[in-house]
C-alpha cells in the first residue's frame, strides 16, 4: 500500500465513523441502528458524531453486565484472523494522529519491546477483570480517544455536561496530554504499550489470511524498513512481529511483499527454494 493511499484510508477511517453531524450541531447522541455495529478501530460510543459502538467500550459493556462478550469477540476473531493488525495500520483514527504527531521536530527516543506486554495488562485489567468487579466500564473512562472525541466536544457544547467536570476529568485530560506530547517522541506509545484493541488483534498476526512474507535471498540487512515503520519494529527478523501494524509501508521495499497464509512460495522465483511465510506451517500441519 502506497503512502499517500495508506494516509488517504486513516483519513476515511477518522471522518466516515464519525460522520453524524448532527450530533455535533445538535449536542446528540446518534442512538440508530448503525451504533449496534461493533466497528474494528478504538473510536468512541459517546463521540456526538459516532455512528458505530467502540470494541473496547462493548467489551466492556458485557463484563459490567455479567455476560460473556460473544458478539464483541466474534466480531474482533474474524477480523483478526483475516487481516491480522491491519485496521490498526490503515484506518485507527488514534494511530492516525500519533503518526501525524511524531512527524512533529521534537527529541526522538525509542521505548524497549517488552513494553508491549503492558497492553495485554491492559486487556486483561481495565477491559475484563476490572469492569466486571466494579460493574464500571474503566477502560472508557480513562481512554485518550474517548477524552479527544467524546469528553472534550461534549464539554465544549453542553453546559450541562461542564457543571459535571471532577477531578476524573482532569486525570483523563492529564492522559490525553502525556500521550500527544509522547507521540511527538515516540513512534505510536499508545499502540505499542496500551491499546487493548491493538493487544487483541495482535494475537491473530502469526496466523492470519494476510501475511507479510520476506524474502532473505534478496534482502540486504539495510534497516530502512524500520526506519519507515510506525512501529519501530524489523519485519525482516520477524514477519509476523505482534506489534506489526501491517500498514505496508515496508513494502516498498521489494524483498517484503504482502501475501496469504496458503500461499507457499510469494516470491515466485523459479529454481530457489520455497521462502517461508510464517503461518503456512501451522497451517499445512492442520490439514
Amino acid at each position: 500500500m502506497g503512502y499517500l493511499k495508506r494516509r488517504i484510508f486513516q483519513g476515511m477511517g477518522a471522518v466516515l465513523p464519525n460522520s453524524f453531524v448532527q450530533g455535533i450541531l445538535t449536542a446528540s447522541l446518534y442512538q440508530g441502528s448503525l451504533k449496534s455495529v461493533c466497528s474494528p478501530l478504538l473510536n468512541c460510543y459517546a463521540c456526538p458524531s459516532a455512528l458505530f459502538s467502540c470494541p473496547i467500550g462493548t467489551l466492556q459493556h458485557f463484563m459490567v453486565t455479567g455476560n460473556v462478550p460473544f458478539y464483541g469477540l466474534g466480531t474482533l476473531s474474524a477480523v483478526g484472523a483475516t487481516v491480522g493488525r491491519m485496521t490498526c495500520g490503515t484506518l485507527c483514527p488514534f494511530g492516525f494522529l500519533q503518526d501525524l504527531l511524531y512527524k512533529f521536530r521534537a527529541w526522538k527516543v525509542s521505548i524497549p519491546a517488552w513494553t508491549r506486554y503492558f497492553r495485554y495488562a491492559v486487556l486483561a485489567g481495565l477491559v475484563f477483570l476490572i469492569p466486571y468487579i466494579t460493574h464500571e466500564n474503566w477502560f472508557s473512562k480513562l481512554c485518550p480517544m474517548g477524552t479527544l472525541i467524546g469528553g472534550l466536544p461534549w464539554v465544549t457544547l453542553n453546559p450541562n455536561v461542564r457543571s459535571m467536570i471532577r477531578a476524573l476529568f482532569w486525570v483523563k485530560i492529564a492522559i490525553l496530554l502525556f500521550f500527544v506530547t509522547t507521540s511527538s517522541m515516540v513512534k505510536r506509545p499508545f499502540c505499542r504499550a496500551i491499546c487493548p484493541l491493538g493487544a487483541i488483534f495482535s494475537l491473530f498476526n502469526k496466523s492470519s489470511f494476510l501475511q507479510l512474507a520476506w524474502n532473505p535471498d534478496t534482502c540486504t540487512k539495510c534497516g530502512k524498513c524500520q526506519k519507515i515503520c510506525p512501529v519501530d519494529i524489523r519485519p525482516d527478523r520477524n514477519p509476523t512481529n505482534p506489534d506489526c501494524l501491517r500498514c505496508l509501508d515496508c513494502t516498498r521495499c521489494p524483498s517484503l511483499k504482502l501475501t496469504t497464509v496458503f500461499h507457499h512460495r510469494p516470491f515466485d522465483v523459479p529454481g530457489t527454494p520455497p521462502v517461508e511465510v510464517a503461518g503456512a506451517n501451522s497451517a499445512r500441519s492442520a490439514a
